[in-house]
C-alpha cells in the first residue's frame, strides 16, 4: 500500500457528528486524494445545539494538509436525508466522472480505497455494473474464491460509482406505478416474500413516507437490471449506530461496528458474470430480514402464542 496513491476523487457526506467525521477525515487523510468533495446538510431548526455540531463537523474539513483540491457543497438549511444526499451527489457527478463515496459514520479499511479505485477503472464502460460496494454481510461465510462477487444489492456504507450510472437515479421514481403492476420485481428477485418486501419498500419511498435516498438508488440499479460488486472481505464498518443516528439507532444491531479485513492485491477477478444467489439470500436476511427462515418463523410464532 505504501507505493499506491488513490486516483479517484473521494466524496465525504457529513452532518452533525464531529466525532465520527474526525475519524473519517483521518482515514481519508491516509489515502490523500487529489480531490475531496464534501456534502453537508444544514441544522434542523428545532434541534437545540445542532447548528454548533454542524459547524464543528465542517471545521474538520479545514484541516486538509496535503496537496488536495477541496470542493464543498454545504446547505444553509436542513434538506433532510433524501434531498441532501440526492442533490449533493447530483452536484458531485456534474463535477467528476466517477467517485468513491463515504458517509461520516462509515469507517473503511485502508485497502477500501484501492479496491474501489481499481474496479472503477476495470468496469468503467461496463453498463452491467452500477455500483462498487465496500461492505460484506456474510459474517465469515466464504462465498467466493475471488476478490469479489456480483450481487443484486448495491450497498452504500462506503461505495463508488460513475456518472454514467448515477444519471439513472430518479428521485421521483416516475416509472414505479407502471413497474409495480407488472413482473419487474418478480423477474429480478424470484422469491415471493422478497418481492413483496421490496414492493413495500419502494412504495413507501415513492409515497415519501420514509425520508431516504438509498431505496431510490437500489430502485435505479434494478430498473437498469444492473448488478453491484461486493468484496470478499468486509472493508467498511458503520461506527455510527446509536441515539444520534438518523437511520441506525440500534447499537446492538448485527451490522453495527462490523470488523473489517484487508483486501489482498492483486485482485482476483471472477471469470464469469453471474449473480451470487446464495450470498444474496444471506444478505437479504441480514440486512433486510424480509425472508425469514423456517426457524425464525417458528420462534416468532411461539412469541406470539406466549403473549396470548
Amino acid at each position: 500500500m505504501a507505493d499506491w496513491q488513490v486516483k479517484t476523487p473521494i466524496v465525504l457526506i457529513i452532518f452533525n457528528r464531529p466525532d465520527t467525521t474526525k475519524k473519517m477525515f483521518d482515514a481519508i487523510r491516509q489515502a490523500q486524494p487529489a480531490q475531496l468533495l464534501v456534502i453537508a446538510d444544514g441544522p434542523r431548526p428545532d434541534r437545540a445545539g445542532e447548528a454548533a455540531k454542524c459547524a464543528a463537523a465542517r471545521a474538520i474539513i479545514d484541516n486538509v494538509d496535503w496537496n488536495c483540491q477541496v470542493l464543498t457543497n454545504y446547505s444553509d438549511i436542513n434538506l433532510g436525508c433524501k434531498n441532501r444526499v440526492s442533490s449533493g451527489l447530483d452536484w458531485v457527478f456534474n463535477t467528476v466522472e466517477e467517485a468513491i463515496i463515504i458517509e461520516d459514520d462509515c469507517l473503511p479499511h485502508p485497502t477500501f480505497f484501492r479496491f474501489c479505485d481499481e474496479l472503477l477503472e476495470k468496469y468503467r464502460d461496463d453498463k452491467r455494473i452500477m455500483c462498487v460496494s465496500g461492505t460484506n454481510y456474510q459474517f465469515g461465510n466464504k462465498v467466493t474464491d475471488d476478490s469479489y462477487y456480483f450481487s443484486r444489492y448495491p450497498h452504500f456504507w462506503g461505495w463508488a460509482t460513475w456518472r454514467r450510472a448515477w444519471q439513472y437515479y430518479d428521485i421521483e421514481m416516475k416509472l414505479w406505478p407502471q413497474l409495480r403492476e407488472g413482473d419487474f420485481l418478480k423477474d429480478l428477485l424470484i422469491e415471493t416474500e422478497t418481492v413483496n418486501a421490496w414492493k413495500s419498500a419502494f412504495q413507501v419511498s415513492y409515497d415519501d413516507t420514509v425520508n431516504n435516498w438509498g431505496f431510490r438508488w437500489t430502485y435505479a440499479c434494478w430498473v437498469q437490471n444492473a448488478l453491484s460488486i461486493t468484496p470478499k472481505e468486509n472493508l467498511v464498518s458503520n461506527i455510527g449506530f446509536g441515539e444520534d443516528a438518523t437511520h441506525t439507532g440500534d447499537p446492538n444491531s448485527k451490522t453495527a461496528n462490523m470488523s473489517v479485513e484487508a483486501m489482498n492485491f492483486p485482485l482476483k477477478h471472477p471469470t464469469g458474470f453471474i449473480r451470487n444467489w446464495p450470498a444474496d439470500r444471506v444478505t437479504q436476511n441480514v440486512c433486510y430480514d424480509y425472508a425469514p427462515s423456517i426457524l425464525k418463523r417458528v420462534k416468532r410464532r411461539i412469541k406470539k402464542l406466549i403473549k396470548f
